[in-house]
């Protein structure tokens, strides 16, 4: 029991666990604000250009069974707005990276330690076709 208990403790206390529930309560909360941007600013706008026509309480009735049509509809439509808002988001941090990035320059290549070089003298040596014997022909 000991073990299995230390193996939670392991498992719970690791980094990417708590990064993940930290992702958790932010996207919570962010599609909170997504929703009422949704629901409280768009769909207003959308009632205004459809002169006020409710989707979501459209329906029709086959035999016993109520077919409501318009809540799916309304359902679409919320996340064709929900996407779009999280394109810009997404869009907006790209590019907001990208600048913060350009402020960065590159890291300049570290000079080579005297070891380094005397390896690659010694390499470029050994590279070299030998030298034919002196008297040769």
């Amino acid at each position: 029991m000991r073990a299995f208990l230390d193996e939670f403790k392991k498992f719970i206390l690791r980094g990417n666990v708590v990064d993940l529930a930290v992702g958790i309560v932010i996207g919570t909360a962010f599609g909170k604000i997504v929703d009422s941007l949704v629901r409280d600013i768009f769909m207003p706008l959308v009632g205004l250009a459809t002169g006020g026509f409710d989707v979501s309480a459209q329906a029709f009735t086959y035999k016993d069974a109520r077919v409501g049509w318009g809540a799916f509809v309304q359902t679409l439509i919320t996340f064709l707005i929900v996407g779009f808002c999280m394109f810009l988001v997404v869009k907006g941090m790209n590019t907001m990276h990208k600048l913060m990035s350009k402020d960065e320059a590159p890291a300049k290549p570290a000079e080579p330690t005297a070891t380094e070089k005397l390896l690659t003298e010694i390499r470029d040596l050994l590279a070299k076709p030998p030298a034919p014997p002196a008297g040769a022909p």
